[in-house]
């Protein structure tokens, strides 16, 4: 009974985690936000998606720590700084993003055309590339 109740509580923060990150993007988006706050947010966002870590994750245990600790500490951080207002409105708009279907055609074209642009530079590079004699 009390491992469910943990495990939904870690379920809905990691729920309010994903949507106060989408709501940190539009939030950094937006005019009424200070600059240092736009500042944090794209900070903590490319560190998020940077491969580069102060601990790198390899590191069995302690390799995932800044990944659980530094990262939500820096997105309440920023959304301390974002004002009240802005913040309320950014939520709900993350949350009506998040709520919004994927579309695997969508996805699968994206992959056709990525894979279409690596064959392309691929026949491009093969094809005019000089070649030594």
């Amino acid at each position: 009974m009390l491992s469910a109740i943990r495990l939904s509580s870690i379920k809905s923060w990691a729920r309010n985690l994903k949507r106060d990150s989408v709501a940190l993007y539009l939030a950094a988006r937006d005019p009424r936000v200070p600059w240092y706050a736009k500042a944090l947010a794209i900070a903590i966002a490319a560190y998020a998606l940077s491969p580069i870590d102060l601990i790198p994750d390899f590191i069995p245990v302690i390799g995932y720590l800044d990944d659980l600790i530094l990262l939500p500490l820096g997105i309440w951080l920023a959304i301390s700084l974002v004002p009240d207002e802005v913040m309320a409105e950014c939520r709900a708009n993350a949350g009506a993003v998040l709520q919004r279907p994927t579309s695997r055609a969508g996805m699968i074209a994206i992959i056709v055309l990525w894979i279409a642009g690596a064959l392309a530079l691929a026949w491009a590079v093969l094809a005019y590339w000089p070649r030594s004699s």
